[in-house]
């Protein structure tokens, strides 16, 4: 099947995307994981915040929220990576995350980059250049480690 990929600045997002963005992580994040947890948190549509977005026949399948460096101390932070129920088992967790350190690379090249990882998944990250940082630690009773990709050079 093939995924279209978007990655748009939220001064550009449709108000349908804004919609299937928040649905999606409402239906994952919220009601699959069991997390009563403000998932709109006022960081979606401030500062340079991109929204990087895979779709599958006009649905969402795939999303990563990629916050501005500026806005967060220094590091753009991945966060709000998630497959929908009905993209998994096709390898796009591996391809959201390239394609996200692609347009961080195109929007803020040479910048450190971290993220809050869901414990297990520490090896699916490290695939991808992340090494852990701190201790393991509960966020909405999941147990996260924080996870940082530095930059080469």
């Amino acid at each position: 099947m093939t995924t279209d990929w978007l990655c748009k600045h939220h001064n550009d997002l449709g108000k349908e995307q804004l919609y299937a963005i928040l649905e999606l992580r409402s239906k994952v994040f919220v009601a699959e994981q069991k997390c009563a947890y403000q998932d709109v948190d006022g960081q979606d549509l401030t500062g340079d915040t991109l929204h990087l977005m895979g779709w599958q026949d006009d649905q969402l399948v795939a999303y990563a929220r990629l916050l501005d460096p500026e806005s967060q101390g220094g590091d753009v932070v991945i966060g709000r990576v998630i497959i929908a129920p009905e993209g998994r088992g096709q390898k796009l967790g591996h391809t959201l995350i390239e394609k996200a350190l692609e347009s961080i690379e195109d929007y803020w090249s040479g910048q450190p980059v971290f993220l809050s990882a869901q414990a297990h998944l520490q090896p699916f990250y490290e695939q991808h250049g992340f090494r852990a940082e701190g201790e393991i630690y509960l966020e909405d009773d999941i147990p996260h480690i924080g996870m940082r990709l530095t930059p080469q050079g």
